[in-house]
């Protein structure tokens, strides 16, 4: 089965629900800004995985690993997005889109190409 990773703002986060004895779940949605629209998506982490959502405070960035699954129940069809692995975002390096003062080095020395050590300055290469 194919698994999907999103990121967003935690935006809701529900307490875990006891469905049977032998069956627990948590909900929680997740604001994602698609450009045009903000969307609402609501996920589900199931049994040892409902403790996942304990470390993340509503409203800070978290990235989301999922899979589709989906049942039919009395003629009805249900699709979950079951999370199963919660993760903080990792900054962008340097920042930004240009590159910034940190990402260069400067030294005094000239920059020695290969080709020019191993040819005399008065030989053409051809």
């Amino acid at each position: 089965m194919a698994t999907f990773e999103i990121q967003g703002k935690l935006y809701k986060k529900f307490d875990t629900e006891e469905k049977t004895q032998s069956f627990s779940a948590r909900e929680f949605v997740l604001e994602v800004n698609d450009s045009n629209y903000v969307q609402l998506l609501k996920f589900q982490l199931t049994q040892d995985r409902c403790g996942l959502l304990d470390n993340f405070q509503e409203g800070g960035e978290i990235k989301v690993y999922f899979d589709l699954r989906g049942r039919e129940w009395n003629g009805k069809y249900f699709t979950n997005l079951n999370a199963w692995k919660l993760e903080m975002p990792q900054p962008a390096a340097g920042g930004g889109d240009f590159p910034s003062e940190e990402d260069f080095v400067f030294t005094d020395e000239p920059k020695v190409d290969s080709i020019s050590q191993e040819m005399p300055e008065d030989d053409l290469p051809f």
